[in-house]
């Protein structure tokens, strides 16, 4: 069906799609930093629920290595900062691929006969000549 499109409504059309798939990305990405955070903002209301002295562990890759509660606290506050700041980057830009999205939608219409028409009724209009 894309062959009888015009080559610019055909570019916009993969535009589009692009769009679609950076918008997917962002999504994932956006509920991945969501979870994260939740952690560790979890992680660190627990950590006021602990004695000072108490013996704490972190994890480094596939170790547990001892950790001391200020180090613990300033890890976790670091980490819940910039989870923030991530996520409201991703947030920004998740915005700004919607309103590409929608400027494109907008200008494909405009390609394929006005917005609202189905994009069906071909250059020359609803109706015809001689319609009354």
């Amino acid at each position: 069906m894309q062959g009888n499109l015009p080559p610019e409504a055909q570019e916009k059309i993969e535009q589009l799609q692009d769009l679609q798939e950076t918008a997917q990305t962002v999504a994932v990405q956006k509920q991945e930093a969501e979870t994260t955070l939740t952690e560790a903002e979890n992680a660190l209301e627990e950590l006021e629920n602990i004695d000072g002295d108490t013996t704490m562990y972190r994890s480094v890759g596939e170790l547990l290595v001892e950790t001391d509660y200020d180090e613990a606290e300033v890890d976790l506050e670091d980490k819940v900062n910039s989870l923030e700041v991530r996520l409201e980057t991703l947030e920004k830009q998740e915005e700004r691929v919607q309103q590409q999205f929608e400027g494109l939608q907008d200008e494909l219409e405009e390609l394929l006969g006005g917005a609202g028409g189905g994009g069906m009724g071909g250059p020359a209009g609803p109706g015809g000549p001689g319609g009354a």
